[in-house]
Order: C-alpha cells, then structure tokens, then sequence
C-alpha cells in the first residue's frame, strides 16, 4: 500500500460520528475491495519481478503513477497541485517508501508472494511502536490485541507451519528483505501525521509518490537502461500498469472513502486479510495452493481482523 494519507483528526472524527449505517456498510466493502487488490500486487508483482529487475519495474510503475495521481487531482478531484513547504519532508517519506517498493521486488526473487504478504501484516503492530515513538500515540488494549493475534498468524506463515523452523529462527533471505522494507513502511505511516502541514490529502499524497519516483530514479535508471523494452512480456507490462494505476491510484481513492467512515485502526485492520486473498490468488492462477498448516496461520492473522471489527467504534 503506498499512499495512506488520511484527513486531519478533527475532521475524521466529526465525519465518522455522523456516518449511517449503510455508510459504514459500503466503507468496509471499500476496504474489502482495497485489501483484495493490495493482495493482487504481491502476486502480479512476483510475476514481472522474474522477468524484469526490481529497480526497473519500480522506475516505470511510479512514473506512471506520478501522472495518473496527478491527472485525477487534477480532473477528479479538482485539486490544486503547489509545491510544498519544507520539500525535506517529502524527500524523507520517499526515502522510506523507496525502500520499502526495492525490498519488496528484491525479496520476491527468493521467497513467494505468500510469505511476504504475511511479512507485510507485521507492519500495523511496527507501526503503533513507532507512532509510540514519534508521537506517544497509545494504541488502546483491544486494538493492541487484535495486532498480537494477527502477527501470530503472519509468523506462522513466514516460517511455514513449521515449529522446529520458529524454534531455530529459521527464517529466509527474502523475509528478512522486506521485513527491513517493512520497517520503513511502518515509520512511514505515522510520519504521515507528524510532517503534515495542512496540505489536502491529495497533495500530501502526491508530493510522496513524486519523490519516491526520484530516490527510485537513483537506480532504476542505469537498471532500464540495460533492459530490452521490446523483449519485455506483455504480462509484465499489465502487471505494472496494475500496481501503477490499482495500487496507487484506486487504493488511494478507496482508503479516502472509507477514512472519513470508519474509525482509523478499523480501517488499517483490513491489511490483515493480505495473506489470505494472496494464498486465494496465486491458487487460481496456477502457482499452486499452499498446505493446509499455513492457510491456518492466514486464517489467524484474518481474525486479527475480526478482533478489530467487533470493537466499538
């Protein structure tokens, strides 16, 4: 997921009292849709990551998604688009998230979408220790339970059902790649907050996409310089226009919606159900169904969910 930038706190609040039940209704069905195709990305992104390096595949999809944010801010969303007070604060949040998209193509070269969507799901508990850190937010002990339960189940499915691989910490290369990746991700998050200043969600979002698309420049340049465009696949080209216009655009719009419905940790629960679409996707487009101990740990990280949803708003 790599915009996430919510409305100011006042508003959030005021706007999640007065929302009807059919509104929170359709938010959550905007967030089923959301974590379905964050899920998507994991599988499609391990599709073009064996055909086409990583640092290319990035360089392309967030120049695509640069102009696709900007047209729908522009055309959409009827937004103005100013260059920002303090850049340093975009040129820090896109360092993070620069190397979260690296790690995320470079880890998918030795480990499978699975295990890394379940590696992802730790980022909500990373994140309220970093929140804690930033800005002594406490994360109420009911949401603190529901992260516990849902890093359970991610555990379980990075060390594949097996209790003799938790006990030796056994855990692989690609894991331990994005697990950093993640870790920026996580910092990333409550930054969000911290660094805005009073620009709309949009802009915010935007500047961020632009200046990750510069730290990914740095390498992704040379990378796409030695790849022969024209042997490139087709099927890699739909996968980056899927995490270009999908994952950045659509996501964005979709977490907007249902920002201003729903209760925050309600809606960052719905990330937990990354492993379980993932293990449903890469089923049905033939790469196989993962044994049944670890769709069990899936399972637990989707209660996470559960857990989330059930308490009040």
């Amino acid at each position: 997921m790599d915009c996430t930038c919510r409305p100011s706190l006042a508003m959030h609040d005021r706007l999640t009292r007065h929302a009807t039940g059919r509104d929170k209704l359709r938010a959550h069905l905007a967030m089923l849709l959301f974590a379905v195709l964050i899920a998507g990305s994991f599988s499609f992104g391990g599709i073009a990551a064996t055909r086409m390096p990583g640092f290319a595949i990035n360089l392309v999809r967030y120049a695509i998604a640069t102009g696709a944010m900007l047209g729908v801010g522009l055309l959409v969303l009827r937004s103005q688009v100013r260059f920002p007070a303090a850049p340093w604060r975009f040129v820090l949040l896109g360092a993070l998230m620069a190397i979260y998209m690296s790690t995320m193509f470079k880890a998918l070269e030795f480990t499978s979408p699975v295990a890394t969507g379940a590696v992802f799901t730790l980022m909500p508990l990373i994140s309220a220790g970093f929140a804690w850190l930033f800005m002594r937010q406490v994360t109420r002990p009911g949401v603190m339970l529901s992260l516990f339960i849902a890093a359970a189940g991610a555990i379980w499915v990075i060390f594949r059902g097996d209790i003799a691989a938790i006990v030796a910490f056994d855990v692989g290369a690609g894991e331990i790649i994005f697990f950093v990746g993640v870790v920026c991700h996580a910092a990333y998050a409550p930054l969000l907050r911290k660094l805005n200043r009073g620009e709309s969600s949009f802009e915010f979002a935007f500047w961020g996409v632009a200046a990750t698309l510069l730290w990914l420049a740095i390498p992704g340049v040379p990378t796409l310089n030695r790849v022969d465009l024209a042997g490139v696949p087709t099927v890699v080209w739909l996968a980056i226009l899927y995490l270009a216009i999908v994952t950045t655009v659509i996501t964005f719009l979709l977490i907007q919606y249902a920002s201003l419905r729903l209760p925050a940790p309600k809606v960052l629960g719905y990330g937990y159900l990354t492993p379980s679409f993932i293990i449903v996707l890469e089923g049905v487009i033939g790469h196989g169904w993962v044994p049944a101990s670890v769709a069990a740990g899936a399972l637990v990280t989707a209660c996470g969910l559960l857990v989330m949803a059930l308490l009040p708003d």
